[in-house]
């Protein structure tokens, strides 16, 4: 249950360019299954020579049983985005003495009892609510009295407690809360708002919201399929759930977490455009997230922080280049959503004001001193790919929209921090 993994140098560089395509996302997914099942066994670690390592070896063996019976239910299960997120705070709070509600090594029962359901397995064991829930990862959750309940599965019928766990889960029952699920065209996601680990430290995290995704991510997904095929594929490959975050006023808010590979979060997007270059963006953070648990890309963080063209605020050096990443897959979605009926001048501005942007952002990394050799190759590839949108003609209009908003962003960033170079670490 516990592979190696190592990157092929192909599928670096072609993630180094920006994309990936299937074949390297893939292996961006068996990698970061081989992490989750490395969390896992540390959870089981963590918690030896303690009060719950009976507990929690219990429910090892049995996610190892469903493993054996069943591999791509069980492992359906431990690639689930939230349980490597759990995995990791359990971990933490072992080591720290601290346990957070849910962070206990014996959790991992509950993560079996998910396991067994999906894998048909005939199982009894007692798992913990917390908040009065009993949350099984990439399922749902059943509402329940007790603090400690039990989950009994026969194979084909299960029960948390005296909740009885719909036999089709993404939908709602009595005392039954089923995560939604949403498939439409090679998409096939998780629309999860109940699991306590789902997106670790987003802010606005929003309950029950489900129902309003399924339309939005149709729109979004039809528009992706029919003028964005690569990246499509490749999110059908990376992306598994979807949380549903509050906006802002105005605008829109997106996140990943390093510790949920496969998760976005994101508030409902107002259009189909918005949601596809939402998702653009955030893919390829889900990707790079994946590749620097991989590969070394940066040197340690010296405390120095630098100007994005696309944030208010100084960023370190990692950040700096997982931003310059991102907009590199929303120049290329701009370059050629353009291209599509009906876009406008907007598309054009967009175009010309993100591909300027990530040619700085570049320059920037480049000039660090800081990146590794690997660090190097993989910004010499971005570099090669923005070197072909940046010949990529655009309206002379649109080019002078586009360093307007350049320079009134600059400006208002240097107000606020100073040098555009980089920002000296506190003293």
């Amino acid at each position: 249950m516990l592979p190696r993994y190592r990157l092929p140098r192909n599928a670096f560089g072609a993630l180094a360019a920006g994309g990936g395509g299937v074949d390297g996302v893939r292996q961006l997914v068996a990698a970061e299954y081989s992490k989750n099942l490395t969390l896992i066994r540390g959870v089981l670690a963590a918690a030896e020579g303690g009060d719950q390592y009976k507990l929690a070896r219990t429910g090892y063996d049995l996610l190892a049983a469903a493993w054996r019976g069943n591999r791509t239910a069980a492992e359906a299960v431990i690639s689930y985005p939230a349980v490597g997120a759990w995995a990791r705070r359990t971990i933490q709070a072992c080591r720290a003495g601290l346990a957070p509600p849910g962070t206990e090594p014996a959790g991992l029962r509950t993560v079996a009892a998910a396991a067994a359901i999906r894998a048909g397995l005939r199982a009894d064991i007692e798992v913990t609510a917390i908040g009065g829930q009993v949350s099984l990862p990439s399922l749902g959750a059943a509402i329940v009295r007790d603090s400690a309940v039990v989950v009994r599965t026969d194979g084909r019928r299960a029960v948390v407690g005296e909740i009885e766990v719909p036999a089709y889960p993404y939908r709602e029952a009595p005392g039954w809360l089923g995560v939604h699920r949403v498939r439409v065209g090679s998409l096939d996601v998780i629309i999860d708002d109940l699991d306590p680990f789902r997106m670790p430290d987003a802010q606005g995290l929003l309950p029950r919201q489900a129902s309003d995704w399924d339309g939005a991510l149709r729109q979004t997904w039809a528009l992706l399929e029919r003028h964005h095929p690569t990246v499509a594929a490749e999110m059908a490959a990376a992306i598994s759930v979807i949380v549903p975050l509050s906006g802002p006023a105005a605008g829109s808010a997106s996140t990943t977490s390093p510790d949920a590979f496969g998760a976005v979060g994101m508030s409902l997007p107002s259009d189909a455009v918005q949601g596809a270059e939402m998702l653009t963006h955030e893919l390829q953070h889900v990707k790079l997230d994946a590749l620097l648990d991989i590969v070394t890309l940066v040197l340690p963080d010296d405390g120095r922080s630098y100007y994005a063209p696309w944030r208010d605020d100084p960023r370190p050096l990692r950040g700096l280049l997982q931003g310059t990443y991102a907009f590199l897959g929303v120049s290329g979605f701009w370059g050629r959503q353009r291209l599509v009926a009906g876009s406008g001048q907007r598309a054009d501005v967009m175009y010309a004001r993100w591909r300027a942007a990530d040619a700085f952002a570049i320059e920037t990394l480049r000039s660090t001193a800081r990146l590794t050799s690997a660090g190097t190759e993989f910004v010499n590839g971005m570099a090669h790919t923005l070197a072909d949108l940046l010949a990529d003609p655009v309206a002379a209009e649109a080019e002078a929209e586009a360093r307007r908003v350049a320079q009134d962003h600059l400006a208002r960033w240097q107000s606020a921090n100073g040098s555009i170079a980089f920002n000296e670490p506190q003293r």
